[in-house]
Parts: C-alpha cells; sequence; structure tokens
C-alpha cells in the first residue's frame, strides 16, 4: 500500500502538481522493513526465528527509518540501508525461493494458487531489485518511469498480499509461525511506539531551538502509519482494543493512507492529521483512564487483599502513560502556549513509560508461564 501511493503521488510530483520529500519515502519503507523483523521475523535473508538479535535489528533499521522521516538532511544511510534491503535482500529471497524444494519446485508441482505466488512472488522480487538499482545509479527521482515502476511494484505487492491470503485460508497449516523472543505483536507493536516517542522527543528539543531541520508532515504522518498497523495487525487502536473486524481494518487503511501521503507529499496534511491526533490522545488517554481508575473506585466490601507489587507498577504506568498521552493532545490544539522543547520531553517521557510498561508486560508473561 506505501509502495502503490507513493508511485501513483509521484506521476503528480513529476507533473510538478505536488511536491515532494524523498526521505519520506525511505524512512517510511525502512519502517515496513523493521515491522516485518518484529512482528513476523521477515528479513532480507528469508524468514527466521523472532530471536532477540532479529529483534534488535529491527529495532535499528526502524530507529533510522524514524529520523530520516523526521531530519530533512539525514538521507545517505537510510538510503544505502534500503539498497541493501531491495538490492542484495531480495535477490537472496529470489534464490531461496528458486533452490528451495518447499517453495517454487512444490509450487510448481501444486498448480492452481501457488502459479499465481510464484509469478507474484517473483514480480516482488524483482521489482525491488529494479528500484533498488535505480537508487543506487540515481535517486528515487519524481519522473514518469520512476512513478510506474514505484506504481507496478505496489500493485504486484498488492496482488501478492491477495495470494497469500487466499492460501493461507485454503491450506491453513501452509501459514509458517515462527518462535518468537517472547514478545507478541502487541508488544512489538509497544516497542516500536516507544522508541518512535523518544526519537521524536530528543529530536523536538533541538528542533524547538532551530538547530535541526525538521519535516513535521513526515512526523505526523508516520505517527499514522503506526497507529494503522497496529489497528490492522491486533485491532489496537489509539481509543483502546477491538476485535478486528472490518470496519476496524477500513479506518485503519484510511490512517495508513492518510499517513503515508503526509510522509511523501511535506505539508499537505499537517494542520488536519494535527487534530486528528490530537482529539485521538485526548479521548484514547480519559477513555483510558477511566476504565483503569473505576474498578478501584468501586471498593468491595470486606478486607481489601494485599497490594501485588507488580500489578501496582502495571497502574501506576498505565496512570503515567495516559497522563501523558492527554498532555500531548492538548498541546497540539494551542501551539506555542507549551514550548516545544517541554512538548519534546513530553514525548521521551511517554516513550521511556511505553517501553517501561512493556518491561511489567513481558514480567507478568513470564510470571503466568511459571504459574502454569
Amino acid at each position: 500500500m506505501s509502495v502503490t501511493i507513493t508511485g501513483g503521488l509521484l506521476f503528480a510530483v513529476s507533473a510538478k502538481l505536488l511536491p515532494y520529500y524523498e526521505n519520506g519515502f525511505y524512512g517510511l519503507l525502512l519502517v515496513v522493513f523493521a515491522l516485518q523483523f518484529m512482528m513476523l521475523g521477515k528479513t532480507p535473508l528469508g524468514d527466521m526465528k523472532r530471536s532477540g538479535g532479529v529483534l534488535f535489528s529491527g529495532v535499528v533499521i526502524a530507529g533510522i527509518g524514524i529520523v530520516a522521516c523526521f531530519a530533512p538532511g539525514f538521507n545517505r544511510l537510510p538510503r544505502l540501508l534500503l539498497i541493501l534491503c531491495l538490492g542484495p535482500g531480495e535477490l537472496l529471497l529470489l534464490l531461496q525461493m528458486v533452490l528451495s524444494r518447499s517453495k517454487l519446485r512444490m509450487w510448481v508441482r501444486y498448480g492452481g494458487i501457488f502459479w499465481h505466488l510464484a509469478i507474484s512472488c517473483s514480480a516482488v522480487y524483482c521489482l525491488s531489485m529494479l528500484i533498488a538499482y535505480f537508487l543506487w545509479r540515481h535517486s528515487l527521482a519524481a519522473t514518469s518511469l520512476m512513478a510506474g515502476l514505484v506504481l507496478t511494484h505496489g500493485i504486484a505487492g498488492l496482488y501478492l498480499a491477495a495470494v497469500l491470503r487466499k492460501v493461507y485460508r485454503t491450506y491453513p497449516g501452509s501459514e509458517q509461525t515462527r518462535g518468537s523472543s517472547g514478545l507478541s505483536a502487541d508488544q512489538a507493536m509497544i516497542l516500536l511506539t516507544g522508541v518512535f516517542m523518544i526519537i521524536l522527543g530528543l529530536m523536538l528539543i533541538p528542533v524547538a531551538f532551530r538547530l535541526l531541520p525538521f519535516s513535521p508532515g513526515a512526523q505526523i504522518g508516520l505517527l499514522m502509519v503506526i497507529f494503522a498497523v497496529g489497528m490492522l495487525a491486533t485491532g489496537s487502536t489509539p481509543m483502546g482494543a477491538f476485535v478486528r473486524s472490518w470496519p476496524v481494518a477500513g479506518f485503519g487503511f484510511l490512517f495508513a493512507a492518510l499517513g503515508i501521503v503526509s510522509c511523501i507529499v511535506p505539508g499537505i496534511l499537517v494542520q488536519p492529521l494535527t487534530i486528528l491526533v490530537g482529539v485521538l490522545n485526548i479521548a484514547g488517554g480519559i477513555i483510558a483512564l477511566t476504565k483503569i481508575c473505576t474498578p478501584r473506585m468501586k471498593k468491595p466490601p470486606g478486607p481489601r487483599p494485599p497490594a501485588i507489587p507488580i500489578l501496582t507498577k502495571l497502574f501506576t504506568a498505565q496512570v503515567v502513560l495516559n497522563i501523558l498521552s492527554i498532555t500531548f493532545g492538548t498541546s497540539m490544539f494551542v501551539p506555542g502556549l507549551v514550548h516545544g522543547s517541554i512538548i519534546g520531553f513530553i514525548l521521551a517521557a511517554n516513550g521511556g513509560v511505553l517501553l517501561y510498561l512493556l518491561h511489567i508486560l513481558t514480567a507478568l508473561d513470564r510470571i503466568q508461564e511459571g504459574v502454569t
């Protein structure tokens, strides 16, 4: 979806109808690659167990992508990393598909939908390598040729997604699940969001003193994309957790589309998305605080059970996190009232509390595993 929308926008950019922020595309794709590392164990070297090393690699790639989105001058390392992922990385995946006994050979033998799987995988790999070649020789320049190439790659990716969905629904056993480092998909999203908030907060401090260039459109766009991935993957939204229904998925796709456009086209959606994110943070924080604090206010009769330290820490972290969320959302409606460096500190603190919350959740999981 990211590549398809970018390809469509590049046609308008090549006709000089829209401005173009190339770093936004670099950062966006690197964050998408990082999400595949962290949530699926899918890397340019093939499918791997979601070990600590794979998770750490995903965090590093995500961090580079986030900084690339925010800082217009930071483009050499993100571009090189993207070339490595799209070029040699996709070549390795293509060779694995061709040489593996359980992939292309078996797909050809089965026929039917597996023919479509072989064709769509090959198209995605080859088009990725072609984009890497253009990135290496020039850059992702806004020409009609590059726009057509990127758009074709995006359509091939969407078709591959549709084929995989049909394969997994028809043959449930074909979907391989890799071992993990102990983090669920929800927890991987918490980790990514925490890293995002810390980097954003720390960068906003020098930005507030005009010591660093900054792209507010890519910042708010990338945050929308992270919201969208959580909604699509787990049903987690800024307003709370929901069942992964089609309406939730629809809002996820809408959030993703708005975020992708904001990353690629500077300034076009900053104001409406700022208002939307502010509303979501305030409303989500209030709703969560209400859910957390209401049971404590209703004291049952009889002696009060002894407090469990880790649950007390969990309660405290959730309360602090939601207060910071409300504070951040409020600051977006009153620009200038709070100095940018203070907003940066609030965001960095928000990210730190998220990582602390993740630590508590993983500790609770270990306790539960020990009990069972």
